[in-house]
């Protein structure tokens, strides 16, 4: 298998109360709603929205979509790691749609005063004056602004294709980080029905320019521009796993010694590394032969997998899944291979084997450990 991470080229936030406001290097991507009686922005009293855009290279797409021609099993998903949050209900609904206009992240931040009018903003599309987002009008298939009877001031805030959508709802327990399977999208873009212009994420129709100072929403994560490890990545996941144990005896025995080969310890952040994984009973049986037994590998069951571990957060980069992290096999042994692109530099990581033997799932963790340095 294969998880293949793709990092934002440009992102910014577009804020309905500063309609010309960029805030393309701003650490933070916020879709928040807010209303606040007697504020004085440009817009007055009216309620106000954010909305926030992210786009990826779309050379970096055709390159990870290559290895899926053919490939039954894959998928690709925008993940965003949430900074803030308040006033979360029980029913806040996200969306994320791709965007039908292309746009200019620009150089602005947050309120800078004066203020930064150099990129995509709630109206402009590449600087203040230049480009309007569309807003009446649409073309087929493609929607924007609503509500403008509610706040007249608020057409803007970007285009994006109505098809494909995108939704998480939050309970008041839930995960904030967000994780949207956007595969129909991308085979929009790699199929050439719609142009890569990225994704606008939102809160959804009824939630946004609500009249209501008890109803306000903030959600805030982090930008391409985040000091923390925590940027926002397109993520393919596919099967490419192949199980053929050849001569090899499967592993049915436990306790059992799993050791990891290949792993020379530091990598780049651009390299590719098939890890080998050598297995055998930690006690096997005696048998006359005239090398040592220890030096019998064995394959571990077809239901085998690896996860990777941030050695400081000790939070899962790639967690095990029963597709998308499988472990292989030939006739040396098994194996899996990892892209080191979707790993920070200068952090240490740990591998993490699972597999079932007897019946018992067992979680291997031998501080199998390696660090992604800088070329």
């Amino acid at each position: 298998m294969a998880v293949y991470k793709i990092f934002p080229s440009q992102d910014a936030t577009l804020y309905s109360a500063y309609p010309a406001m960029n805030t393309g290097i701003d650490e933070i991507l916020e879709a928040s709603t807010n209303f606040k009686t007697g504020v004085t922005e440009t817009n007055g009293e009216y309620p106000q929205a954010s909305r926030f855009l992210v786009q990826f290279d779309s050379d970096e797409i055709t390159y990870v979509s290559a290895s899926l021609i053919g490939t039954a099993s894959w998928t690709a998903n925008l993940k965003l790691f949430v900074a803030d949050d308040t006033g979360l209900s029980g029913t806040t609904a996200v969306a994320a749609n791709a965007v039908a206009q292309p746009w200019n992240m620009g150089t602005g931040r947050y309120l800078n005063n004066p203020e930064t009018q150099n990129g995509v903003s709630w109206v402009w599309r590449s600087y203040s004056g230049s480009n309007a987002w569309t807003t009446t009008g649409f073309s087929a298939g493609q929607t924007g602004s609503y509500n403008l009877t509610t706040n007249p001031n608020s057409a803007g805030g970007g285009v994006w294709w109505t098809g494909s959508q995108a939704t998480k709802i939050f309970s008041y327990y839930s995960d904030l980080d967000l994780s949207f399977n956007v595969k129909s999208i991308v085979e929009k873009w790699t199929g050439s029905a719609w142009a890569n212009y990225g994704f606008i994420v939102r809160q959804t129709e009824s939630q946004e320019f609500v009249n209501s100072i008890n109803e306000q929403v903030t959600l805030k994560y982090f930008s391409r521009d985040t000091h923390t490890i925590y940027p926002p990545c397109l993520e393919f996941k596919w099967d490419d796993s192949v199980y053929n144990t050849g001569s090899l005896t499967v592993l049915t025995t436990n306790p059992a010694t799993i050791l990891l080969a290949q792993n020379p310890g530091v990598f780049y952040d651009q390299s590719v590394n098939i890890f080998r994984v050598n297995a055998r009973p930690t006690y096997p049986p005696k048998v006359w032969q005239t090398s040592s037994i220890y030096m019998t590998n064995y394959a571990l069951p077809a239901e085998s997998y690896y996860a990777i571990k941030d050695l400081d957060t000790n939070e899962m980069v790639i967690d095990f899944d029963t597709t998308y992290t499988k472990l292989s096999c030939d006739v040396s042994g098994s194996y899996f291979k990892l892209y080191m692109n979707g790993l920070e530099p200068e952090r240490y990581y740990t591998i993490l084997i699972q597999t079932t033997i007897q019946g018992s799932t067992i979680v291997f963790d031998d501080n199998y450990s390696f660090k992604i340095v800088n070329p």
